[in-house]
């Protein structure tokens, strides 16, 4: 499923939808939302806070013809709902049955504010992918999966491994070290190389990569790893506590998903695994 607003911002954030529909070959929801304004609102600013309940089905069809090449129409379908976006978004992310839900991580128009979004990847039943409308996708060759190992990978290493096989990219496992000592003998080497063994046996090309983050916070480390490798595509899981900068991960997801340009797919611990048909395709 895919949350857009009709407009000319939103034709840039379809072009990126289609782009993984093609490879993908899912059906994709768009959702239009007429929001309903705030009671205070309404009593106190009814000019400026009309309800325009004005989006349709058709007129979200006939927005994404004009944005997208007419064969690609027969792979949408377009519904429309009424109310708080934010909260509709979760409730659809649990009862929509949908595989993962895509939205505009821009800023822009009427997208999703940061603060929208972050809570929107916290809550969301399925995994959550923010695109940027402004830095399109045209490839993806290189999937950055930062990792904690002390922590389970299993989710977001199906997903990542579902992505690479379906466009032929190299996945790099990142994780940080802070003690100081040999890398090779450490536990975090040894586990992310269990990992690469793993992605050779499906046949996926695997790169693994510790950083050194003695006298440093472990988020930052990889953030700066993640601008100067600049992937095409970037998987992260959202537990709530790790290792990762020993307080809430949070500040780290949030950090990724809004500073990375590149797509970044996001899997939480309400999630259930990658579903049994996509497994079959690995």
């Amino acid at each position: 499923m895919a949350y857009v607003s009709p407009g000319e911002d939103g034709k840039l954030f379809m072009h990126q939808i289609l782009f993984f529909q093609q490879t993908l070959g899912m059906r994709v929801f768009i959702c239009g939302i007429n929001e309903k304004p705030a009671l205070l609102k309404k009593i106190f600013n009814p000019d400026k806070n009309q309800f325009n309940g004005n989006i349709t089905p058709e007129k979200l069809r006939e927005f994404t013809k004009s944005a997208l090449p007419a064969k690609a129409l027969e792979h949408f379908s377009f519904r429309v709902k009424t109310g708080k976006r934010l909260p509709l978004l979760i409730r659809q992310s649990d009862k929509g049955g949908y595989e993962f839900m895509i939205v505009d991580k821009s800023n822009s128009g009427s997208s999703l504010s940061p603060r929208e979004i972050d809570k929107l990847i916290n809550y969301s039943y399925c995994p959550v992918m923010t695109l940027h409308e402004n830095y399109p996708v045209k490839e993806i060759k290189k999937i950055v999966v930062p990792v904690d190992v002390t922590q389970s990978t299993r989710k977001k290493l199906l997903w990542a491994t579902y992505f690479a096989k379906k466009y032929g990219a190299k996945i790099i496992i990142v994780s940080a070290l802070t003690l100081n000592l040999d890398i090779k003998k450490s536990l975090v080497y040894r586990n992310s190389e269990k990992i690469k063994t793993l992605l050779s046996k499906r046949d996926v090309e695997c790169e693994v990569q510790i950083l050194n983050a003695h006298e440093q916070e472990k988020h930052q480390v990889i953030l700066t790893f993640i601008r100067k490798e600049n992937p095409d595509m970037v998987i992260i899981r959202t537990h709530q506590e790790s290792n990762l900068n020993n307080t809430r991960i949070g500040k780290f997801v949030s950090e990724l998903v809004h500073r990375c340009k590149a797509p970044v797919f996001t899997v939480n611990n309400y999630i259930p695994a990658i579903p049994d048909e996509f497994v079959l395709q690995l």
